[in-house]
């Protein structure tokens, strides 16, 4: 059985990342052989990325208890599914706060990724691709993309359109393919 952690990529208050991530749980209740869970990086209240040492240098050995907490919580999961909305082309500035913080507890696990946007999210699906490679994390070929336009009401009800059902399944039980392959690496 691995562990895999739907991290929310927002911490406004406005945010709909939640309604993503839950939709995202409700769908991997079918999913065998893994044990899905929300992470929300708010509920870390990470500041500012401002530790002396760079992650990749800490040894995990982190400054903030906020830090601390974040650390053994993503080094608990196997594989992560990433909810990131798209803020001027890219991932949001929190997520990539959340990221920045660790190194090695992303080392040799694989991710999902569901973006949403104007333009589906798709150009802070690519950044975050980018940026996970360099901890060495297998980002699954399949993503959601959803429109704020046509799959939420109002921009702010999440609503997803029925089409979009073979895409999730498939980086749902991709995710947890790659994650149970590479928790045989980590072992």
């Amino acid at each position: 059985m691995v562990k895999i952690g739907i991290i929310t990529g927002s911490t406004r208050d406005a945010r709909v990342n939640t309604q993503v991530a839950e939709y995202l749980l409700n769908k991997a209740k079918d999913i065998q052989g893994a044990e899905f869970e929300i992470v929300d990086i708010k509920d870390f209240n990470l500041p500012a990325l401002n530790e002396n040492v760079p992650a990749a240098m800490a040894n995990k050995q982190y400054e903030t208890p906020e830090a601390k907490a974040w650390s053994e919580k993503v080094d608990s999961l196997d594989g992560f599914i990433f909810v990131t909305p798209e803020y001027n082309k890219n991932v949001s500035p929190s997520l990539l706060n959340a990221i920045a913080y660790l190194a090695p507890e992303f080392s040799n696990k694989a991710a999902g990724i569901v973006s949403y946007g104007s333009t589906l999210g798709v150009a802070a699906n690519f950044a975050l691709r980018t940026t996970l490679s360099n901890f060495n994390v297998a980002v699954v070929g399949p993503f959601g993309a959803f429109s704020l336009f046509t799959d939420f009401e109002q921009m702010s009800t999440f609503a997803p359109a029925e089409v979009h059902e073979p895409t999730i399944q498939a980086v749902l039980a991709t995710t947890v393919a790659w994650s149970t392959a590479l928790k045989t690496l980590r072992n």
